[in-house]
């Protein structure tokens, strides 16, 4: 049995963790938006590669990964994914033969047009969720997770 100070530390820690609420809220949020595009066949997070690898042109794994913060294992398996539904396709890429980059394909944009309106819908949804307050704090977030003036 825990003694009293242990007990009180642990119950401190139970109802008063940011990074457990945090983490909570993440799951409630991301389910928000993967019901929202469910019926494209695309979870919220394959979304997000989609809209990156548009804003990169031709992206590398490695600078995807980076930029979106993303172990290698699980950016390279929804890469799979990805290429299997035909929504990226690999390129050979200039600046090292050795390496391979990927691009959007015709129907990874036409996924990103078919799913812009169902984002928007999740979107309205996320933000009455989190309120004026969260959404204005997650407004000044970086896509790397950066606070503002994180230097």
């Amino acid at each position: 049995m825990p003694k009293p100070t242990l007990n009180r530390k642990v119950n401190q820690i139970a109802g008063q963790c940011i990074a457990s609420r945090w983490r909570a809220a993440n799951r409630a949020i991301t389910s928000i938006y993967d019901q929202a595009l469910r019926p494209l066949g695309v979870k919220v997070s394959q979304f997000n590669i989609l809209i990156a690898t548009a804003k990169m042109g031709v992206a590398r794994p490695r600078d995807l990964g980076t930029h979106l913060r993303l172990e290698a294992s699980t950016l390279s398996r929804n890469l799979e994914r990805m290429r299997a539904s035909g929504w990226l396709e690999t390129v050979a890429d200039a600046s090292d033969l050795r390496s391979q980059s990927i691009r959007l394909t015709r129907s990874g944009l036409q996924l990103i047009e078919e799913g812009y309106p169902l984002w928007e819908r999740a979107q309205r949804e996320a933000a009455a969720w989190l309120g004026a307050n969260g959404a204005k704090l997650l407004a000044h977030v970086d896509a790397r997770g950066n606070p503002p003036n994180a230097g």
